[in-house]
């Protein structure tokens, strides 16, 4: 096999949560891309448009909609796609939230939602998909990490708790399943231009502030991300596993 080839994913299916817009949305199409059929998920609707673009690009896909907000979720979103689609080959856990506020004032609710949509979603999926992997021996797992995986933030603990959380749980379950070589990785993106981060490019003093950090001179978008998930999915990284791969225009490396 040529080394393109190890990056081609035809004739798998891929589960990405969080994909009607943004990072999840990339994800999806670039995965289809690279020949696979994708399973796209939104939290209050199906992701559609993005499950419409696949098609466009002659793959199968199809939309699905499931609360992960609500502890039922993660399992009512993994029967879904079992019944319309099979069994995923790659578990993309893109979905997210954040929520932002001093920690003294922090919503007691709001923690409490930002953790299961983050974290808890994030497990329960990993344990429901990964339990036909392992069976079949065969399979890819990643979780979106964050920047602050690794330092704390300002105003949103629920949100660095949960991603810090992602980055422990991805190294955890790698060293578990590794063996029977079911590889699991996380990607934790930098500043992307996301609907989580419009009040932050709408903060003229925190825009300037991140812009002067980025090595890169700029936000990142949704597209830079794509190749980053292909590998992690693709057979070119059978050999790596725990990883918290940094995608950020070099923010981390300042």
């Amino acid at each position: 096999m040529g080394i393109l080839d190890r990056f081609r994913l035809d004739g798998k299916l891929a589960l990405v949560t969080g994909s009607a817009t943004g990072l999840g949305a990339a994800i999806a199409v670039a995965l289809a891309e690279a020949g696979a059929a994708v399973a796209c998920h939104g939290n209050r609707r199906p992701a559609e448009e993005t499950s419409e673009a696949i098609r466009a690009l002659g793959h199968k896909s199809g939309s699905f909609a499931a609360d992960l907000s609500q502890p039922e979720g993660a399992d009512h979103l993994y029967e879904a796609v079992l019944a319309g689609m099979g069994l995923p080959d790659v578990l993309v856990n893109n979905a997210g939230t954040i929520y932002r506020e001093p920690a003294e004032d922090h919503d007691l609710q709001a923690w409490m939602t930002v953790i299961q949509v983050n974290l808890n979603s994030v497990f329960r999926l990993s344990q429901l998909a990964g339990r036909s992997m392992l069976e079949r021996r065969q399979g890819k797992i990643i979780n979106i990490a964050s920047l602050l995986s690794f330092p704390g933030g300002i105003r949103v603990p629920a949100y660095a708790a949960s991603k810090g959380g992602v980055a422990q749980l991805t190294k955890a379950l790698a060293n578990e399943w590794a063996p029977r070589n079911v590889q699991v990785n996380a990607i934790a993106p930098g500043y992307f231009r996301t609907e989580n981060t419009t009040a932050l490019r709408q903060d003229e003093v925190r825009n300037s502030q991140i812009l002067a950090r980025i090595p890169s001179a700029r936000w990142g978008e949704p597209e830079d991300i794509a190749g980053a998930a292909v590998f992690l999915a693709s057979p070119a990284s059978d050999y790596v596993t725990g990883e918290v791969l940094v995608v950020d225009g070099g923010w981390m490396a300042r």
